[in-house]
């Protein structure tokens, strides 16, 4: 009998890889002791970080996609002089690393007259909760951007053509025509910049700091914890965020699956 030498190198390749996963995912579960980690997911500080992260990751997405549909829907429907110089430009966040985000946000608000004029006056940005959201929206807006506009690339326009034909103008076509035919995918981008947002740190630790109890996400959380060589504050985060991931993971193969109404 032939041995089908592709599958069983590619099945030993699967199995190695879900293994390393596996290994991974449940070592501070299995290696922590439980009352250390029953200690560390009870404790103010593990509370305060989680609805700190539900709450600025809330916010965030929400401002990226209030500010992303209008913009994704333009680059997909008009066509102007410039228009692949700006796409070009809003691909270029995207291939900064976060921290170097962060770094530039803060010199633009603590160096830049503007920058420090809207931080001193306005909105304090810089080691507070404002900037974690600041921080969160900047590493994720561009994402949901191109996410939505390969969206309304792929929603035929004729409908929308129509609307406009019996008076609608450009907004109500977008409210009343293109949204409600692609509301699934609108939830899928919101998952996906929430999840991001939620697992942001770089960005968010040199703009807001990392100040237990003031500027503590889930992600800052963890990384005090293993500096102050916390295991058990560790493992209870890591498994806190890892539940959120598979939560998020779930919700999106269910979105994309179409098990939600369009």
């Amino acid at each position: 009998m032939k041995v089908n030498t592709f599958r069983v190198t590619s099945l030993t390749l699967l199995a190695l890889v879900i293994a390393f996963f596996l290994c991974a995912f449940t070592s501070p579960i299995i290696f922590v002791e439980p009352w250390i980690m029953a200690q560390a997911f009870i404790s103010e500080e593990t509370r305060f970080a989680l609805f700190l992260s539900l709450f600025t990751a809330t916010s965030s997405t929400l401002i990226s996609l209030a500010i992303a549909i209008p913009i994704a829907y333009l680059l997909s429907r008009t066509n102007f002089r410039g228009k692949t110089l700006i796409e070009g430009f809003l691909d270029v966040p995207t291939a900064v690393p976060p921290v170097a985000l962060g770094v530039m946000l803060l010199i633009f608000f603590t160096r830049n007259p503007l920058g420090a004029l809207i931080n001193e006056n306005l909105i304090r940005f810089v080691f507070e909760v404002p900037g974690i959201i600041l921080a969160q929206f900047a590493v994720t807006s561009v994402l949901t951007i191109r996410y939505l506009k390969e969206v309304f690339d792929n929603l035929p326009a004729r409908y929308e053509n129509v609307a406009r034909t019996l008076g609608y103008s450009e907004w109500e076509a977008l409210l009343y025509i293109a949204l409600p035919a692609i509301k699934r995918s609108i939830l899928g981008a919101a998952l996906l910049s929430w999840a991001r947002s939620i697992g942001e740190f770089g960005a968010s630790l040199m703009l807001a700091g990392a100040t237990r109890l003031k500027t503590e996400t889930l992600p800052i959380a963890l990384y005090l914890n293993l500096v102050a060589a916390d295991l058990g504050g560790v493992a209870a985060i890591s498994f806190i965020l890892l539940m959120i991931s598979c939560l998020v993971l779930i919700l999106l193969r269910k979105i994309l699956a179409g098990g939600f109404s369009a």
